[in-house]
């Protein structure tokens, strides 16, 4: 799909230290009417059997295994390959190679390849990129399309009303350019790989290292050949530590790591609950007559009510053939556990407005994944020793031009130039064996990212009120389109997205009609277009701290939401073999890793955890 990862010769060396056991993958292993029953009947005794949960220590079959793991060196290491990840790395060899200071960036990504599990729309405001590339344009990067109409709509169930957008606004894209962000990620690992930056794609950040001074010394990689039910297979091999002078966590939104580190650190003592929204994305190849390159659409309204926060987007790629990327966001502080994410997409895709572009159309690929949505008020606390929180992972997402690349980028850029001085001084001067670099939260918050977001702090909790999508929408035009954000108040979110959910009792079902396989469609083929496959003898990544709650509250109180607002089927309740009862299924070779269920799960029961490296989605320019 991608590629063949070019390495330095320290790379080569890295990868023979980083080996891990080959284990066949199997074809991907979505589940089926067939296995769903064959599961159903075979007892399940134990849903989680993940080390996490089920600590080896005490586990008789781990005796004797050698559980020594191979530790290597680096100036800095950096956690994920998204955009953020790679501007850091970027960053540094560019300092390093201005000031001609040798200098070890190593950069460990989750996925197969460097973008395969990037996700986005992708509007991408450039510039971040020009700041970190000014020749961008001659090094190949590709954005193909710049925007060239802009529209925006209220939705009814039948027709559409315009809405202009007035010079100012967040949502107008004049000099943005449409782009797959996928391959864009991988031009940028292309550029990092050039300027020396050690990039070890399929290698899964499982572990938080520290010294014993409490700073942080750096990751583990997550340890490989486990059996599904949690025992080690002949081909067990632990995973390698990766030591740092600092390490950046750039995982992108809700990071299993960050949220380990907001707990051992305190970070989000002094900042608003973050609040997020799940995206859900479509690309087709649509007939020419009907295909706008440089059109970009968004709408909001329906089919969601006043009170569901969400909207979509439909843009016009020109690359050579007639592809559109279209998607649908909602946001995760919805109250009806009735409502199914996924099926209002597919009932958007209806809409006379949107159906005109897609009819006669095929669809070719499909992903979801989550998104932060708190701004300003839910960012944390971006350093401790040892350690900076870089880009979606703390959320410097610009929620109303529904843009977080950039910031995103900026956020990476301002680390790098904030630690290269500290990790490249002949005397480390620090109070911690890893080192604290307080001074890129005090650059970031003198950048434009801060300002950005300042100016449309109030915009998103806005929505809570009486009137809902209405209201906020006339907040936006006076507060943000006359005042620029200046108001002298900041306006608080609602809480948790996992505490609003209502009891099923005190809500609507909601029926959804059947996908008619032309513009609508199941989950299971959906499924099938995002390329997901993990090894199948492996525990289940997606662990429950509890295995009763799921069926003694979730389904009890709110009939089982994790069945509606998973995007992947990965969740469904079964009937137990007795026939007295039901049970949860976790499907998790379905999960494309949005990580949706940690985020909205109304009992906070389930803890997502890294699957083996290279596990996932394969989004091919996603």
């Amino acid at each position: 799909m991608f590629p063949a990862s070019r390495y330095s010769s320290k790379a080569h060396r890295c990868i023979r230290a980083l080996k891990t056991a080959q284990i066949e993958h199997a074809a991907p292993q979505l589940y089926t009417t067939l296995n769903r029953r064959a599961c159903s009947s075979v007892s399940t005794p134990r849903i989680t059997t993940h080390y996490t949960i089920h600590s080896r220590d005490k586990d008789s079959r781990w005796e004797g295994i050698e559980m020594e793991r191979f530790a290597d060196e680096a100036d800095v290491v950096i956690v994920g390959g998204g955009p953020a990840g790679l501007s850091a790395a970027i960053r540094l060899k560019q300092l390093a190679n201005e000031h001609e200071k040798e200098l070890r960036v190593c950069l460990v990504e989750k996925a197969s390849q460097i973008g395969a599990h990037t996700l986005s729309g992708a509007c991408l405001e450039p510039s971040a990129l020009n700041e970190l590339f000014p020749d961008w344009k001659d090094r190949g990067a590709p954005l193909n399309t710049p925007v060239t109409e802009d529209v925006f709509s209220i939705l009814t169930e039948k027709h559409r009303i315009p809405v202009p957008i007035l010079p100012g606004l967040p949502m107008g894209n004049h000099g943005n350019y449409i782009v797959r962000l996928g391959n864009f990620v991988r031009w940028l690992g292309e550029q990092a790989e050039e300027l020396g930056v050690e990039l070890y794609p399929g290698y899964a950040a499982a572990e938080v290292l520290f010294h014993e001074d409490g700073s942080v010394k750096g990751i583990a990689t997550n340890d490989v050949g486990i059996g599904k039910d949690g025992s080690p297979k002949d081909v067990f091999e632990r995973g390698m530590e990766l030591h740092a002078k600092v390490t950046l966590f750039g995982e992108g939104c809700h990071g299993h790591l960050a949220k380990q580190l907001y707990k051992q650190f305190n970070l989000r003592e002094n900042c608003q609950p973050q609040t997020y929204a799940i995206g859900l994305k479509e690309v087709w190849a649509v007939d020419e007559k009907r295909w706008r390159p440089g059109r970009a659409e968004h709408s909001v309204g329906w089919p969601l009510n006043r009170r569901t926060y969400g909207g979509s987007f439909l843009y016009h790629l020109n690359e050579g053939e007639p592809l559109v990327a279209l998607g649908f966001v909602v946001g995760l502080d919805y109250s009806n556990p009735y409502l199914n994410p996924f099926r209002e997409f597919q009932r958007w895709k209806h809409h006379p407005f949107v159906a005109a572009t897609l009819e006669g159309g095929t669809r070719i690929a499909y992903g979801a994944r989550a998104l932060n949505e708190g701004g300003l008020q839910s960012i944390p606390k971006l350093t401790f020793p040892g350690g900076l929180l870089i880009g979606c992972s703390p959320g410097f997402m610009n929620v109303p031009k529904i843009k977080g690349t950039h910031t995103a980028m900026k956020s990476g850029m301002l680390a790098a130039e904030a630690i290269f001085p500290k990790v490249t001084a002949e005397s480390l001067d620090s109070e911690t064996t890893g080192l604290h670099a307080p001074e890129y939260a005090e650059t970031l918050k003198g950048s434009w990212v801060w300002k950005e977001l300042r100016a449309v702090r109030n915009i998103r909790p806005s929505f809570h009120n009486y009137f809902g999508l209405y209201g906020g929408m006339a907040y936006t035009g006076v507060f943000y389109w006359i005042f620029r954000g200046k108001e002298p108040w900041t306006l608080k979110h609602c809480g948790l997205d996992a505490d609003q959910l209502k009891p099923a009792k005190e809500c609507t079902p909601i029926e959804y009609p059947k996908p008619d396989g032309k513009l609508s469609f199941d989950l299971l083929s959906s499924v099938a277009l995002s390329g997901t496959n993990h090894e199948g003898d492996q525990p289940a990544h997606l662990t429950l701290k509890n295995d009763s709650v799921p069926v003694d509250r979730n389904l009890a109180i709110y009939d089982g939401p994790e069945q509606r607002f998973c995007p992947a089927g990965v969740y469904e309740y079964v009937p137990l073999e007795t026939g007295d009862g039901m049970r949860l299924q976790i499907n998790a070779q379905n999960c494309v890793h949005c990580k949706t269920c940690d985020i909205k799960d109304p009992s906070q029961n389930i803890n997502w955890v890294v699957p083996e490296g290279g596990g996932g989605p394969a989004y091919n320019g996603m």
